[in-house]
Order: C-alpha cells, then structure tokens, then sequence
C-alpha cells in the first residue's frame, strides 16, 4: 500500500500567497481528492476568489472528515471509493442534531461537500457506484436553505456613522490642504534643517513620504520625534490607513454602493457629468466574473454630494499617484512608501472599533438591544432600506441595480420593515373592509341623511325609522326578516345585539343615541378586562363603527344630551340583560 504525504497547498489572492494545511486530518486518502478540488476552484482568477470562501469550504471539508473518521473503523485506509449515500444521510443527520432544524449550518455545510464529490466524480467518472452518483444529483435529503437577510441598523445609528464620517472628512481635508500649504512654504532640509516641520513637509512633497529608511537621513533623527515622527508628518501631505475608513462609509451612506466596489475605485471613475450628476463607473464582482457598471449620483461643490466627496478624494490621493503612477483611487503612505489601499480584506479590520468608540456610537443600542458595531454591508442595506421606505414599497422605483427578486428578499424583507408591513397589511385590510362594508346609515328627527352612503332610503323606510316600530336596540332594522345573517330565508336575523352596527338593514337616529353611547362605554370598559386580542376580535370593529361612522354624524348638542339621558337611565334601562350579567 502506498505511504499518502501530508496534505497541503497554498493559493494565491490579490498577490497573497495563502497556504492551506490539511495534515492534521485523519483519512488523508480521501482529503487528497477533496483539497485537490479545493484547490483547483480556489485563485484570484478561478471560482473562490477570496481566502475567506475558500476558508470556510477547507473548515466544512474537516468536519466532513473528522465526521466520517468517527464512524467509520478503517479510516486510515478510506478512500473516495468508500463513500455512500448513507454515509452522506448521517453526516446531514449529524449536522441537524448539532445545529438544529433552522439553522442554515447543515445546509451550507452539505452544499459544499456534494459540489465537490460531484466535480471529482465529473473529472473521474468511475470513482463512484451508480447509487452514489445518483445521490450526488441532490444537496440535501431533510436540510433546507435557511436564508436570514443582513438587517438594516437602527436610522439613529445610520444618521450617527455618517455624521461622524462627514466630520472625519472634513478634518481630512483640512489637514493635508494645510501641510501642501505648509510644504509651499518649505525649504530644502539638507540646507535649511529638519528643525522646522515646513522643512520636512517641502521635502515630503518632493521626494515622496518618509520610510523607515530615511531615519539615517543627516540630522533627521535629532528632530523627527521632536515633529511627530514619520507617520504624523506623512499623513499632512497624504491619506493614512485610517483615513480611508470615514470616507468609505461617507461614500456607501450616500450612494449605497456595495463596500468592495468602492474600495475598488479607479482614478478615472468619474464620467459623463451634467445637470449637476455625474456617473460614478466601477466594478461588481460576479460569479463569472467582473461586471462593469456605472451609476448615476448627484454632484456639487460640498461633501454631502457623492460626486462632490469623490472629487476631493481624487484631489487629496492625486500627489500620490502622481509618485507612483497607480490608476487607483485609494492610495495612502505607510512606513515603506505609498500603497494602493484595501490591498488586504484584513486592513480596516483594526481600525473599525476604535472609529467607533472614538466617536461613541459603540454605545448607541443597535437592534436587539446590543451594542452598535460597524458593518459595511448593513450601511449598504440601510441606504437601501430608506429608499425602500421612501418609494413606498414600490419595487419598480427601489430595485436599483437589481432584480426585483433580489431586492425583494435581500433587501425589502428584513426585520427594520416588519413593523412597515404590517401596517401595510392592515391598512390594506381596512381598505378591502370599507368596501365590502357600507358606511351606517344615520338619519336627523326630520328623517334628512346625515350620512354620505350611496344607497337610497324608500319613504316608508325613513317613517318606520322614526316610528321606532322597527327597533332592535342599537338600530332600526329595515327588514328583521331578510337578514343578510339569515342562514334561511324569512328567519328571524340570528346575529348578536350589536351586529346591527355592521348590518346594511341598519338605520340609525337620535333615539338610538342613549343606548349607543351605552354600548360605547360598556366595550370601552370591556377593553381593560379583555385581551387585547380578544377584545378587538369581540368589539373592535363595533367600537370603530359607532366612533368613526355615527357619533360624528350627529351635532355636539344631540351627544351631549344622548350622554344625559344615558347617564339618567343608567345600564339598567339601555344596555341588554346580557351585557348586566358582565357588568353586575
């Protein structure tokens, strides 16, 4: 039997070597075949384009692995050939036990391991039995794709970061316009000294930003701690690492471009201005891909314009591409020289929390009560949840940049617009009621319609409403006997006592006024005895009637006397025998 050699490979992203080491890992037989898959999609220019991707499929590859060593005896010596559709049911089984039915670990998990079995089976076709081929043709048997979309932040917390990002920029700019100031004023240091900072500014400007190499320059040493040392004086004349956050987020704040497409920005990105816009052209990674976009953003001459921050990004970074003749947008000096920015996903990591805490927004209360921490991607979703909210919810007006699916699961169904939908619903609800349910049909003693109900009253039905021949409590009822309620018809209306409120037989006039406002009063005391649930499914809809489509119909006076006379007779002589027993 062959001796199998440690497992290990590295790949290379945005010029990084990355190195992946599976050693470690029992059955290395079959961790061969999957690190060569893993590899082979990984790479700046393949499939897995960023180390995090390809960590997170190397982590489900060692659970797999580790998994398949606890059940199987003969791990040493397993191989591809070993693998059956069982062995891949109980390790999905295993991951649901571990993280439950709604977690979307299991899922994730088992959509890499059978991607990879099924491109190994694609490059060697007889590694694999029929059964477990015909396995391979789906992900999952139980697991299901549970996808929980980034929320939007709190607007407070939102509004706070791009508050504190234009600040930040402000003073950026303050700073370096005041060092080439400053540097304009200079002289040569090797004639005039290092003593004074224009000196070291002049030189800055003219042969680049300080190193760790120049320290030996003659007699810098005696005086660059005495100006702030390398990293203050560079950062007069150029951005610094921390600069760049504030305008990221300044940036994603105002136009809700996604965070990789700004760090991405070249020199030339901006085109085609008029009418104060401009279109800001940049690059989407996509799955095939890069795809090139552009992007329509209001211009002007201050920095809550888009166009406007971007300008003055371009004026502050240009002294360094003229150094280094990048076309990048993002450039800053470090202690070797100028870099193109965000050569690492790593770089804004370290400086994220501290511009948080700097500007106290880490104690702002974020959703779920925690602590504010900063996300790019939910900047992103809260721009596009507040375009969201301003069209109203119309997707043709707020799928900007993407279908209306895409926007519509992404970035419309999140948790911030719960509350938006659901008085959405009910607005629509109530809608859909007032329609199907006629307005009351309210008369004076004259018998004249105080309401604007389209349905016209015959004679003989306005005079039996004011006979009172035809009461039943609340109302006069047009016909007892043709009850919309009726489940025969000539039987008697089988609704209860306050369904009148909700009948269209129903006619209401002063006289019904006393036992009304009784009514009123009774489901008003109701409400502090009830559920709330149970109470708006009881009286809800009756209350609304009487306060929204009667009681303003009738004159100030007509309820004030109603209310007196009510108040006089007590329960006893206008509230029913049922409702006594609830009260009594």
């Amino acid at each position: 039997m062959p001796n199998i050699g440690p497992v290990a490979f590295s790949v290379r992203y945005e010029g990084e070597e990355h190195h992946f080491d599976l050693s470690d890992l029992p059955c290395q037989r079959l961790v061969r075949h999957l690190a060569g898959r893993v590899a082979a999609v990984a790479g700046e220019d393949a499939v897995q384009r960023s180390p995090r991707t390809t960590e997170h499929t190397i982590k489900h590859v060692r659970t797999f692995v580790e998994f398949i060593a606890r059940v199987e005896s003969d791990a040493e010596d397993f191989d591809l050939d070993d693998l059956t559709p069982e062995l891949l049911e109980a390790f999905e089984l295993h991951l649901l036990r571990q993280y439950g039915d709604d977690s979307p670990t299991p899922y994730g998990r088992m959509i890499d391991i059978v991607r990879l079995l099924r491109e190994i089976g694609e490059e060697q076709e007889d590694v694999f039995d029929a059964e477990m081929q015909a396995r391979l043709g789906f992900t999952t048997l139980r697991a299901k794709m549970v996808s929980k979309p980034l929320d939007a932040y709190p607007m407070p917390i939102f509004e706070a970061m791009q508050a504190a990002a234009l600040a930040d920029v402000r003073a950026i700019r303050d700073r370096i316009l005041e060092g080439e100031r400053l540097a304009r004023t200079g002289q040569d240091p090797a004639l005039a000294g290092w003593q004074q900072p224009e000196n070291a500014l002049h030189h800055i400007a003219s042969k680049g930003p300080l190193t760790t190499a120049d320290r030996h320059l003659p007699q810098m040493h005696r005086w660059l701690q005495f100006l702030g040392g390398i990293r203050a004086l560079n950062s007069r004349l150029f951005l610094a690492p921390a600069d760049l956050l504030p305008f990221l987020v300044l940036l994603i704040c105002q136009t809700g471009l996604e965070p990789e497409c700004v760090k991405q920005l070249d020199a030339d990105c901006l085109v085609n201005p008029a009418r104060g816009f401009v279109s800001v052209a940049y690059v989407k990674k996509r799955a095939h891909g890069w795809s090139h976009k552009t992007m329509r953003i209001s211009d002007g001459g201050a920095l809550h314009y888009p166009g406007g921050v971007l300008k003055l990004a371009l004026r502050l970074t240009q002294s360094a591409r003229d150094l280094t003749g990048s076309r990048c947008l993002w450039l800053h000096a470090r202690y070797c020289g100028i870099e193109e920015s965000f050569s690492t996903r790593r770089q804004l990591m370290f400086v994220m929390e501290a511009w948080m805490r700097r500007h106290g927004i880490d104690t702002m209360p974020d959703r779920g009560g925690v602590p504010a921490r900063l996300d790019l991607r939910r900047l992103r979703k809260t721009y596009k949840s507040r375009r969201y909210v301003q069209s109203a919810g119309v997707l043709d007006d707020f799928a900007e940049g993407h279908s209306k699916h895409v926007a519509a699961g992404h970035y419309a169904d999140i948790e911030a617009h719960r509350e938006l939908h659901e008085e959405a619903v009910e607005q629509g609800l109530r809608q859909a009621l007032d329609v199907a349910l006629a307005p009351p049909v309210v008369l004076g003693e004259d018998g004249v319609r105080f309401d604007d109900g389209p349905e016209e009253l015959e004679p003989e039905e306005v005079r039996a409403a004011l006979s009172g021949h035809s009461d039943v409590w609340l109302a006069s009822c047009k016909s007892f006997y043709a009850s919309p309620y009726a489940i025969k018809k000539g039987a008697g209306c089988p609704v209860a006592v306050w369904g009148c409120l909700e009948c269209p037989n129903a006619v209401f006039t002063t006289r019904h006024l006393p036992s009304l406002l009784s009514f009123l009063a009774f489901t008003e005391q109701q409400r502090d005895e009830l559920p709330a649930a149970e109470w708006k499914a009881r009286y809800g809809l009756a209350w609304e009637r009487i306060v929204t489509g009667i009681r303003p119909k009738f004159a100030r006076e007509q309820i004030r006397t109603a209310i007196a006379i009510a108040e006089a007779g007590g329960p006893h002589l206008t509230l029913p025998a049922q409702f006594l027993e609830l009260i009594t």
